[in-house]
């Protein structure tokens, strides 16, 4: 080989070289962005100006707007009219409450087909003895996963339209998502599935929980190619008849509502902490890294679902 070809060798390995360590930097760089934007929403929603987001109360009315803030900003559009689709929280003496789901529509290539259903409940405990339930990772850890998943989505649209629910008054008896299954914004039958993210912050147990594979084993290979590469510990189960009280997530949040209807769902979440519903539930408790980390197997199985959506069937072990 000539001097002339290896010094041409040399440089061009060189500057391989430095191209693959600008593509690199590049990523961390993205990835420190989209993390320090997952805080900084976190700290937002989950905010004592928010004053525990209880159902009913103003500073559920400021958790809503600040919701919808973000969804008009990123470009999504409502199904109808507004975001904003009232529900009723029905009292056992004395007047009723106000609440009000957030609805959203990101359309896919096929808008005809079936619909895949992200939810969140962006309640909480509110204020008690003039403390402040933040409720950071219950739930408000969820909502602010929705948000970036719904941000990547209308960057590369979905083969099938993808409903948001922000749920309200999850904590009052899933009120939210049981109003929304008995007036859906589509046919029902369009459902095909419903993915629930509730608790996703908090490494304490160090895993993150995909439960409901159990009632429907067509939806764990799905989970699992999600998984593949997935920077958190992935574990399954908390879907069983037989585990002991508690341990049963079926009807432990939201997706309890779809199930009950038939529909399949997959529950993210984690196990319960010392800050579950306690007023340290709070966005500094949160670890940055698995966050980032439970919020892209999500979207990883957000995209996985997506394009086997048309081969979910309702039938149930």
């Amino acid at each position: 080989m000539s001097v002339f070809s290896k010094r041409h060798l040399y440089a061009a390995a060189i500057a391989l070289g430095c191209s693959v360590s600008s593509v690199q930097a590049q990523s961390a760089t993205s990835d420190a962005a989209t993390t320090e934007r997952l805080m900084q929403r976190l700290g937002a929603l989950a905010a004592d100006s928010m004053e525990g987001r209880r159902a009913g109360t103003p500073g559920s009315v400021r958790a809503r707007a600040y919701l919808v803030r973000e969804l008009t900003a990123m470009g999504a559009k409502p199904i109808g009219s507004s975001f904003v689709v009232p529900v009723t929280l029905r009292a056992r003496a004395g007047s009723d409450t106000a609440g009000a789901n957030i609805v959203a529509r990101i359309p896919g290539k096929n808008s005809r087909g079936p619909v895949l259903v992200l939810s969140a409940h962006y309640d909480h405990l509110g204020v008690r003895n003039s403390v402040v339930f933040n409720g950071a990772d219950d739930d408000a850890s969820g909502c602010v996963a929705l948000l970036t998943i719904a941000e990547r989505l209308l960057r590369e649209p979905p083969e099938h339209d993808v409903i948001l629910a922000f749920f309200d008054a999850e904590e009052s008896g899933m009120v939210g998502s049981k109003a929304f299954v008995n007036a859906p914004p589509v046919a029902l039958a369009r459902v095909a599935m419903n993915i629930n993210l509730d608790m996703v912050a908090r490494q304490d147990g160090k895993a993150l929980w995909v439960s409901g594979t159990s009632h429907t084993p067509s939806l764990k290979p799905i989970a699992e190619q999600a998984a593949t590469n997935a920077a958190v510990t992935i574990r399954f189960g908390h879907d069983t008849k037989n585990l002991k009280p508690g341990d049963d997530w079926t009807g432990s949040s939201d997706h309890s509502a779809f199930h009950t209807k038939g529909i399949p769902f997959l529950y993210l979440g984690v196990e319960d902490h010392d800050d579950y519903h306690q007023s340290g539930d709070d966005a500094d408790k949160v670890d940055p890294v698995f966050y980032r980390g439970t919020v892209e197997f999500a979207y990883a199985l957000v995209r996985a679902a997506d394009a086997k959506l048309n081969s979910v069937t309702r039938s149930r072990k």
